[in-house]
């Protein structure tokens, strides 16, 4: 699998890990695989997407690869491209040649586009992203469904929960009680824990009726914007003030924040393009066609899963 050391990736390889599968993990720093405190059931390969023999050892046998890496952060749409789509095909190629009985692509809900309140979106519709990242997270998916092989794409909504330094940082605004949101925080959420994604990635790469199907892996119940941050706040034992930011506001702190990211020759998932999702009115979606064909279901409510989240932030001195 690729992505192991990474947020998801840590997740999937506890859960294959508790079925007693053997996991080969590529990773590009050894030593985050030894923070994860991974057994000898963890076979490490060291590389890169871009790796040819490192992909092709790892490949090499495996009865379903994993393909968890991916960049939610780059300079330009190129930058994007070059490990969303280059990267899988990379992947893919090892995977043919591997012999792999499947591969399971974890995408994004980003791939499908926004939403509009109270209308979830299903797997029928056709993609419609609206950043960078999504258009190259289609361009891989794009690939996946051309391989001579079999293959099931995820696509996840928001994840949170333990691991995470994405969603870390509202943890971190709400222990200090204030909470910026992008527009009035009214945009309407689907989420996922990680555990639930990690099991769902599982059963989708594991069921035969789920060979080259695309689902959408969430927790049925959707929140807002706004409920999400209250919640955080209320796992932390506070009630932060919420800001809401209006759109012409949130746009010019986007392109302040890129250009000086720009100029110092880094990413940031703060950028003029991630505009449009941010201010969307809904990002939500519906996971019942993957009930359907694999059995999985969420069963992490928010209201859990972001206490584990902070109890694990607090332990390991994030918070």
């Amino acid at each position: 699998m690729t992505g192991a050391t990474g947020f998801v990736g840590a997740h999937l390889v506890k859960a294959l890990r508790a079925r007693g599968d053997s996991v080969t993990a590529l990773v590009r720093r050894p030593a985050l695989a030894e923070l994860q405190g991974w057994g000898a059931d963890v076979r490490l390969v060291n590389g890169d997407l871009n790796d040819e023999a490192a992909l092709r050892a790892g490949c090499a046998g495996a009865d379903v690869v994993y393909h968890v890496a991916g960049k939610i952060a780059a300079r330009d749409m190129a930058d994007f491209m070059a490990t969303n789509r280059d990267g899988t095909a990379n992947v893919l190629a090892a995977a043919h040649d591997g012999g792999a009985r499947r591969v399971l692509y974890v995408s994004s809900l980003a791939v499908a586009g926004p939403t509009v309140p109270g209308h979830p979106v299903e797997e029928t519709r056709p993609p419609a992203p609206v950043t960078d990242y999504g258009r190259s997270k289609l361009a891989g998916e794009v690939l996946v469904q051309a391989v001579r092989l079999p293959w099931t794409i995820v696509r996840p909504p928001l994840v949170y929960g333990e691991w995470d330094r994405g969603t870390l940082k509202i943890f971190q605004l709400a222990k200090h009680g204030i909470l910026p949101l992008f527009g009035d925080g009214s945009q309407e959420l689907s989420v996922i824990h990680a555990e639930d994604l990690a099991n769902a990635i599982v059963a989708a790469a594991t069921a035969p009726a789920a060979a080259g199907r695309v689902y959408f892996a969430t927790h049925p119940a959707t929140t807002t914007s706004r409920a999400l941050a209250l919640a955080v706040g209320q796992a932390l034992g506070k009630r932060p003030r919420i800001i809401g930011m209006p759109p012409f506001v949130a746009r010019g702190l986007l392109w302040a924040t890129d250009t000086i990211a720009h100029i110092a020759g880094r990413a940031t998932v703060l950028s003029v393009d991630k505009a449009n999702e941010y201010l969307a009115p809904a990002w939500t979606c519906r996971g019942d066609a993957l009930t359907r064909d694999t059995g999985w279901s969420a069963s992490i409510g928010l209201e859990t899963g972001l206490r584990r989240a902070a109890n694990w932030y607090r332990e390991v001195g994030w918070l």
